[in-house]
């Protein structure tokens, strides 16, 4: 590819600027659920820097659109809150913390942690359950890098354990909203 120049306007579509930033449209189209069983799924505040335009979790508002395969977000959680283990089935998944401090939960049944403080960067690699929270005494800021093909963005799943946990905590109405963004995977019989 040659080398070019871009204009005012090229430039200006590839900037995202902070205070411009929109939550994301999923938690708009899914107003009707819960906030509680928003906040098992997603972070209390998640903000698209970055998406592809294809299917994704977290809607269709997004500053830049189109990088290769990346999707950025930055998420402010309060004390306590953070989603839930899940797993992205096809693209890695990169933190970094901004402010504040997280604890990740890693594997099936989140049995392996890794806490991290500002400026920490954890990175998962495809089908790996991780989830996280905030540790901290106020709120805490994370950006999170997610990278792969550019039509890999709708592969997140989550464990049974979740799926047993919103199907007890919130019932099958709620579930089924989830389960048109995220794959809920269901015990093996037996």
């Amino acid at each position: 590819m040659a080398n070019r120049n871009m204009t005012k306007e090229e430039i200006a579509q590839r900037v995202a600027r902070f205070d411009q930033l929109q939550p994301m449209s999923t938690a708009r189209d899914m107003a009707d659920v819960p906030p509680a069983a928003m906040d098992v799924i997603f972070a209390r505040t998640l903000m698209p820097v970055i998406l592809e335009k294809t299917r994704n979790p977290f809607g269709e508002t997004a500053a830049i659109f189109g990088a290769a395969g990346t999707t950025m977000n930055v998420s402010v959680c309060p004390p306590g809150q953070g989603p839930c283990l899940h797993a992205h089935n096809s693209t890695y998944e990169t933190f970094m913390v901004l402010d504040g401090a997280f604890e990740f939960a890693v594997g099936e049944e989140g049995q392996e942690t890794v806490r991290l403080n500002k400026w920490d960067v954890f990175s998962c690699p495809p089908g790996v359950y991780r989830g996280f929270r905030n540790v901290a005494a106020t709120d805490s800021v994370l950006l999170t890098v997610i990278t792969g093909e550019v039509d890999a963005r709708d592969d997140v799943g989550v464990p049974p354990k979740i799926t047993e946990q919103i199907r007890a905590d919130y019932g099958e109405e709620v579930l089924s909203r989830f389960q048109k963004i995220v794959t809920f995977n269901e015990r093996e019989p037996g």
